[in-house]
């Protein structure tokens, strides 16, 4: 009974993580928490997740990753990515993959991404590139990179630890480095010489910036304050202008002075031209009822429309929602974005998507681009936001950047000592922590920001499901039912399969979940099997990253997913074959290397 029980349990969390009703952390504590209910693990092993040592090794990996991108000791690579780059598109992927490849092995891999966004983007600006065409490669070899060591993903660390809990022993920092250096180089060859081919241009360079790729001349007007208006003598918040109308007010200009935000108090005069954003059908209806002329686009004069939303202390600037943003669910309407970061948005795009209407009302998602117009002063705080990623290189004075050497010194000092096995990973990280805080690369406000709680939580949900299938006997029966059902294959078809099926779940799930469900059951079948059980979890550890196939497979495909205007197919496009080559190439490469 307790068996059925747990697989109903299990049965139930894969169609609440493909639903995807609730965030997958908040899925993972609940389906821990019915477990505590059913009596199929005890409280003390339903909550054994939060003090696990690999659900705190990645916490701490994530604020040292923090601390060491916070310095900006990452950026100082950005001028080798210009130099070794060149115009052609192979040789730029190469350059890419050598610079970021050995930092993701090291560094949480979507802290190099958000590092890197606004630096690729910025490059492919200054080469005239289509971004489309390095900001999915950029992903993907973060991804392949992850594999070297074992703190390169949170995937590996809960692999270590659960080979540890069944009794093959935590692994070595760089106990599958040669298999991960070797898969990564194979997918790094193969994106520099197809993703050119494969990858269109989503997203050319605009010779007009972001005022052309967002195409805001269809959305962004000048009117007229005429003598007979009604708004004459009204400020914006009186006149109600902005609660009745879908639209924005970004400017008053008077005289040829600009007037920047905030203006919801100042007051109108005849003559006032306003810069705002909002459909041709909304200005119309507010010519109608008070009394407003609509000014042709000549009236942007020689300048581009750009440079009018950008004058004197004012600016425009793409902002990526990350995703550990308290922002991801909500509505610009719910957060008062206005008056909360003092910038307006002006569109949103979501991959190839663009919004540029009842902005108000759109759920934001992890991923969103956002195009916001404000001071310019307001964009060095959202540089600052742990909530958000400004699409342009921060500047000096938001890193600390004569903290570098230490934060790089500390991050050495925690691989040696984890590499020699001098202290457990577990310690000399939050030892790293410790060193972070009182070196000052970062402020101990600044601690809970760096951490991605939602990969915290769902650690700590699945890790109990683990728990309650070891104490059910559902992992010993799923394992006999297999090796009944696999009897037959030899022991490199059984490691084939378990890549496989681990590398359909987790486009299914996640790959922490995926790790959790197959590791014992792989590791049973090879003990049952009389094969080796490292190579079993090794092939499922693998694969559970072998996630390219879709924006949604992996945090870091979600993030470029906005910037580079990709489509949906896109990713399967080039993700396909890379998978096709992996599921081949790596438990070839598992057996040879470790043995059956």
């Amino acid at each position: 009974m307790s068996i059925v029980l747990t697989l109903s349990v299990v049965l139930l969390a894969l169609v609440l993580f493909v639903g995807e009703w609730l965030p997958v952390d908040i899925t993972a504590i609940a389906i821990a928490v019915l477990l505590m209910l059913l009596g199929l693990v005890s409280p003390e092993e339903g909550i054994s997740g939060f003090g696990n040592s690999a659900t705190i090794t990645v916490l701490a990996m994530f604020i040292l990753s923090a601390g060491i991108a916070r310095t900006g000791a990452i950026q100082v690579l950005s001028d080798l990515l210009l130099k070794w780059g060149g115009k052609n598109p192979t040789q730029q992927i190469l350059a890419m993959g050598v610079i970021v490849g050995p930092i993701s092995a090291f560094i949480n891999n979507t802290a190099v991404v958000a590092v890197f966004l606004p630096i690729v983007e910025d490059w492919c600006r200054k080469q005239g590139i289509s971004v489309s065409k390095l900001l999915l490669p950029l992903s993907f070899v973060t991804v392949l990179s992850g594999m070297i060591t074992v703190i390169g993903t949170s995937t590996n660390i809960l692999a270590s630890g659960l080979s540890e809990q069944l009794g093959y022993g935590a692994f070595g920092l760089f106990q599958f480095t040669t298999l991960g250096l070797t898969t990564f180089v194979i997918g790094l060859i193969y994106l520099a010489f197809a993703a050119p081919r494969l990858l269109p241009a989503r997203k050319e360079p605009a010779i007009d910036g972001v005022a052309q790729e967002y195409g805001m001349k269809d959305y962004v007007s000048e009117v007229v304050i005429t003598p007979r208006s009604n708004l004459v003598g009204q400020t914006l918040r009186g006149s109600g202008l902005q609660r009745k109308f879908d639209v924005d007010v970004l400017e008053i200009i008077r005289n040829d002075i600009h007037f920047p935000q905030p203006l919801a108090d100042k007051r109108l005069i005849a003559g006032d031209i306003l810069l705002v954003r909002g459909s041709r059908g909304d200005l119309l209806k507010i010519k109608t009822e008070n009394g407003i002329d609509i000014l042709p686009d000549v009236q942007f004069g020689q300048q581009s429309l750009e440079e009018d939303l950008s004058s004197g202390e004012e600016g425009v600037a793409e902002v990526l929602i990350l995703s550990n943003s308290d922002l991801v669910g909500s509505t610009l309407k719910d957060l008062r974005f206005r008056q909360r970061y003092n910038s307006t948005v002006l569109a949103i795009r979501r991959g190839q998507e663009l919004a540029r209407d009842r902005l108000g009302k759109i759920p934001l998602r992890f991923g969103d681009l956002l195009l916001v117009q404000g001071p310019k002063q307001s964009f060095l705080g959202l540089q600052t936001n742990p909530d958000l990623l400004v699409m342009e290189q921060q500047d000096v004075e938001t890193l600390r950047r004569d903290k570098a050497g230490i934060a790089v010194a500390i991050g050495l000092g925690v691989v040696v000592l984890a590499a020699f096995d001098w202290v457990p990973i577990l310690v000399s990280a939050l030892a790293g922590v410790v060193l972070m805080i009182l070196t000052g690369c970062l402020k101990p406000g600044e601690l809970y920001g760096a951490v991605r709680w939602d990969i915290i939580f769902l650690l700590a949900g699945l890790i109990p499901l683990g728990v309650a299938m070891e104490n059910s006997g559902a992992t010993q029966w799923l394992a006999n039912n297999l090796v009944a059902l696999g009897g037959n294959l030899s022991g490199f078809w059984l490691l084939m399969l378990f890549y496989i099926a681990t590398s359909v779940l987790t486009e299914i799930l996640s790959n922490n979940a995926a790790v959790v469900l197959m590791i014992p059951i792989a590791a049973q079948v090879a003990k049952t099997l009389s094969l080796n059980p490292l190579a079993f979890i090794f092939a499922v550890t693998f694969a559970a990253s072998n996630s390219y196939m879709t924006p949604i497979g992996y945090q870091t495909n979600t993030m470029v997913y906005g910037p580079g205007g990709y489509k949906f197919l896109d990713f399967t496009r080039v993700g396909a074959p890379l998978n096709l080559i992996l599921t081949v190439v790596t438990p070839l490469l598992i057996t040879w290397m470790y043995g059956l």
